[in-house]
């Protein structure tokens, strides 16, 4: 093969190597965004979800608190009823007390 078309074949050879360099270059960089979109997708799809699981458990907590507070004050207002159950019981009895300090406290002047 005379060497002018030796020369002509490598310059062609070279020609296809930078193309096909150029377009592997191309394409890595389209995968590259692409690949940059998708992981933004799913970190956008987990924050969104995360999201959604932290009002789930805040409303669930609030809910628990709600309960708790609620069985909270229904013990209190049992334990009120009782303390003015036991104060009325013994009224008669603090009455009864009373009159008879007073009385005692009378004599004692007379």
């Amino acid at each position: 093969m005379p060497r002018p078309e030796v020369l002509e074949r490598i310059k062609e050879a070279e020609a296809e190597a930078e193309q096909i360099v150029e377009e592997a270059e191309a394409d890595r960089e389209e995968r590259i965004a692409e690949a940059r979109e998708r992981a933004d997708e799913i970190r956008a799809e987990a924050e969104s979800e995360a999201e959604e699981m932290a009002e789930q458990r805040l409303e669930e907590a609030e809910s628990e608190i709600e309960a708790r507070a609620a069985e909270i004050r229904e013990e209190g207002e049992a334990a009120r009823e009782e303390l003015i159950a036991q104060a009325e019981e013994r009224m008669d009895e603090a009455v009864e007390f009373a009159i008879t300090q007073f009385e005692e406290a009378v004599h004692a002047q007379t």
